[in-house]
């Protein structure tokens, strides 16, 4: 019997050194020297994403990412710009400003869609009035007052999505584009004052840069009613110059435009459809698009269609409209150049909590500073998992710190059998001591069925 206990303490003393040595050997295997000759085949990391040095023996070997590959695609082409812009290029130009500015909020102009299709007899200012506490982006809600523009802009997303991308990265390109456009249609004929709009051209502006020595604006004859034209882009702007770009077209819904029927030709390239009482849906104005490329905001007209409209934060801009990443919803930014400029965040990430409802709970003090998941630190600098208390998670993970920032030692900062066993021994000596103590005050109480060692096996997962 006296053998047995002697043994079993034995065990009780050597179970938490041998564990301390394993992580201890776990430790030094992630953090030592990659083996002579090895070259790490990851990926250049992007731009922004926050890393740890490379190990000892690597740093050198690790090519720099290039210039190319820091700000993802290229920019678009002009001609691929002309392509995207050419069937809005002809609305008015307060309409074609907030349909650029919505465009970069594509989830949003969906939900706004359904929502047009859900209140039909909902028209013109009574409809932009019926979202006024909606939670969408102003331009968007401008939209649910055209819905001859906001329903191809749903049904065609792939499109919307690449205007807006155009429209975020190079916003003068897009204006510039635009006026191309529009001497070209006037050129052929076809852009010219009626009784639904008015065709005013002036010099260009110093600092111009669309290639021509005017500028062509278009404003509703009467700017109570506005009128939007649906037009065949390889008619009113002549023969298309970029067989390799194509422009973007789409039949009139007939729904909007009475008297055409699907497979009708646009005998002149236009159909105007019906005029909307919709003077309370403009808000912007494009006196500084032509040359400055900025669009401007007029506050007070925003506020009557939002009532959720932060003037102050366009008031510090000058009055000129500045993308919100808050209305972006998680889809991804084209490139890295644009993500970092409007707030940093991932492609993939953007406001993705907010999108799936868990925006300002405040109850996750490790991801509340998650506004770039691409700056999240690297997984081999997991020093604070300690902090996540498996037992105290009430309000949704109150105490889990930064998953990105987790502890890499046995248990993996999970509550176990072996919580704070640490290299020195010290621990392993009190554990020793506190198991004998036990037996002899009890007699001898096997221990717990192996149960302890499986407890921290949680660690050693995240270090595989």
């Amino acid at each position: 019997m006296s053998n047995w206990k002697a043994r079993s303490a034995s065990a009780l003393f050597l179970c938490p050194l041998v564990l301390a040595a394993i992580s201890s050997c776990a430790e030094h295997g992630a953090a030592g020297p990659a083996p002579s000759g090895s070259v790490s085949s990851a990926p250049p990391p992007s731009a922004t994403a926050s890393t740890t040095p490379a190990p000892a023996g690597q740093a050198s070997m690790a090519p720099a990412p290039s210039g190319a590959e820091s700000l993802g695609p290229a920019p678009f082409k002009p001609e691929e710009i002309e392509a995207l812009v050419a069937p809005i290029a002809l609305y008015p130009d307060s309409v074609l400003a907030q349909v650029l500015m919505a465009s970069t909020y594509p989830l949003e102009i969906v939900h706004a869609a359904r929502w047009v299709k859900a209140h039909p007899d909902v028209k013109g200012d009574a409809a932009v009035k019926a979202v006024a506490d909606q939670p969408w982006d102003t331009s968007v809600k401008s939209m649910v007052a055209f819905p001859q523009i906001l329903e191809p802009m749903s049904d065609k997303l792939d499109w919307t999505q690449r205007l807006g991308d155009a429209f975020l990265a190079q916003q003068k390109e897009v204006f510039d584009a635009v006026q191309r456009l529009r001497a070209r249609a006037q050129e052929s004929g076809n852009l010219k004052s009626n009784e639904q709009q008015n065709v005013i051209v002036e010099p260009a502006p110093a600092g111009s840069q669309a290639g021509t020595s005017t500028i062509v604006r278009i404003e509703p004859a009467n700017p109570q009613v506005i009128y939007v034209p649906a037009y065949n882009p390889t008619v009113v702007y002549g023969a298309w110059s970029y067989p390799a770009y194509p422009p973007y077209y789409w039949p009139p819904y007939p729904a909007y435009y009475p008297g055409y029927y699907p497979g009708a030709a646009l005998a002149t390239g236009f159909a105007w459809g019906i005029g909307l009482a919709a003077a309370g849906a403009i808000f912007s104005n494009c006196n500084s698009c032509w040359g400055g490329g900025d669009v401007n905001i007029n506050v007070d007209r925003a506020a009557n269609i939002n009532r959720n409209f932060d003037r102050n934060k366009v008031q510090a801009q000058g009055g000129r409209w500045q993308h919100d990443a808050s209305h972006r919803q998680g889809v991804a930014y084209r490139d890295n150049a644009t993500r970092d400029k409007f707030g940093g965040q991932s492609p993939r990430a953007g406001t993705r909590d907010q999108y799936r409802g868990r925006a300002n709970t405040g109850a996750r003090p490790g991801t509340s500073d998650r506004a770039a998941a691409g700056n999240r630190p690297a997984t081999a600098d997991r020093s604070a998992g300690a902090n996540r208390g498996g037992t105290n998670r009430a309000g949704g993970d109150v105490n889990r710190v930064s998953s990105g920032d987790r502890a890499g030692g046995i248990g993996g900062g999970r509550d176990s059998a072996f919580n704070g066993v640490d290299t020195s021994g010290r621990s392993a000596q009190r554990n020793f001591d506190r198991g004998r103590s036990s037996m002899q005050g009890s007699g001898f109480n096997r221990p717990s069925g192996g149960g302890g060692m499986r407890g921290g096996g949680g660690g050693f997962r995240g270090r595989r």
